[in-house]
């Protein structure tokens, strides 16, 4: 490869040198897959996943450390949220020891890929799918498990800068009953044109509210979403509609752990809009302060510009912990033995 600009790096596809893939059939148990040079690969024009939409994936990253190590936030959290996924979509659950294997090995493969500490992370996509032809809306007969990597900067060029959202009430990302709880491939291209129309519009991303009351914020495009009012977090429950991201999870921990009480409800968008803080949060970009957010003729101003300083301070302390400048109390980091021997040819 050549010389890496880092400087330049964006968050956006860079192919790498190495994936991993195994194939699974219908009934049978996973076995371990190996490394391959990453590529295309074959599939059914009836495999389930492009028929029926069999298949749900995951986001994760590898950070270089300030003490040069290569590590890896909450990969077990990842990988049985995987088997959540697989189990609500009828497919084979992948062994959290073969994920975890998985995802160890395509890091090291490819860790010339890793930007040094303070100019990004590797991200690292596992997917599992239906490639089996099947005709019928059924379980494929055959599953295919692969992970590969891409670098990728930071996701704020120049700093922490605040969001404007607008709240939609013409969609909804998910109802009772569905797969809004689980990262379902199928969840996420409705949201694509929400998205760009609040783009064309000067907005960042939509605010979804929930199916059934249409008042309680459910998620921000992908993103989990807090506010903070008198110094206390709030964060919309767990219903099984909206994904519990594992980026959400680490930041009520911090957050209780720092002294701040956390109330998980149902929060309204009148509510939101009341707050004296707002945010996003997901792998990709931490956290993300919102500035605004509109909903029909009202605007909610939270910020000019500068982050608030609960938000600040969330951020700083998991982005700490991403590069080793803060302690890691949770035990929350697992470092990728780089000399594993992989037999790369």
């Amino acid at each position: 490869m050549s010389e890496i600009d880092w400087d330049s790096l964006t968050f956006s596809l860079t192919q790498t040198d190495w994936m991993y893939m195994v194939k699974c059939k219908l009934g049978d148990a996973w076995t371990p897959g190996k490394i391959m040079p990453y590529g295309p690969f074959e599939i059914y024009p009836a495999a389930g996943v492009l028929n029926y939409g069999q298949g749900i994936f995951e986001g994760m990253k590898a950070h270089k450390t300030i003490n040069d190590r290569v590590v890896i936030f909450r990969a077990e959290q990842n990988a049985r949220r995987f088997q959540t996924g697989a189990d609500r979509l009828g497919m084979p659950p992948v062994p959290e020891s073969i994920f975890l294997d998985a995802v160890e090995q395509v890091v090291a493969a490819n860790k010339k890929w890793v930007p040094p500490s303070g100019k990004g992370a590797l991200y690292v996509r596992p997917l599992l799918i239906g490639t089996g032809p099947i005709m019928g809306v059924a379980p494929a007969p055959e599953y295919t498990f692969l992970v590969y990597v891409t670098p990728v900067g930071p996701y704020f060029k120049g700093g922490l800068s605040c969001i404007n959202l607008i709240i939609t009430d013409e969609y909804h990302r998910a109802a009772s009953g569905g797969s809004g709880g689980v990262k379902a491939i199928g969840n996420y291209a409705p949201g694509m044109m929400p998205s760009k129309n609040a783009k064309k519009n000067g907005f960042a991303e939509v605010i979804y509210l929930d199916a059934e009351f249409h008042k309680y914020i459910e998620e921000v495009g992908a993103a989990n979403f807090f506010c903070v009012k008198d110094n206390i977090l709030y964060t919309p429950e767990l219903t099984g509609t909206i994904l519990p991201g594992i980026t959400r999870d680490s930041i009520i921990q911090l957050a209780r752990k720092q002294g701040y009480e956390v109330i998980e409800e149902k929060v309204s968008a009148e509510f939101a809009m009341d707050a004296d803080e707002a945010f996003c949060c997901g792998t990709a970009a931490v956290i993300s302060p919102i500035g605004s957010i509109t909903h029909g003729d009202k605007k909610k101003t939270y910020s000019n510009g500068d982050i608030g300083p609960i938000t600040q301070e969330l951020y700083n302390l998991l982005s700490g912990i991403h590069s080793e400048e803060e302690e890691d109390q949770f035990g929350w980091l697992h470092e990728v033995d780089l000399d594993l021997n992989l037999n790369l040819d």
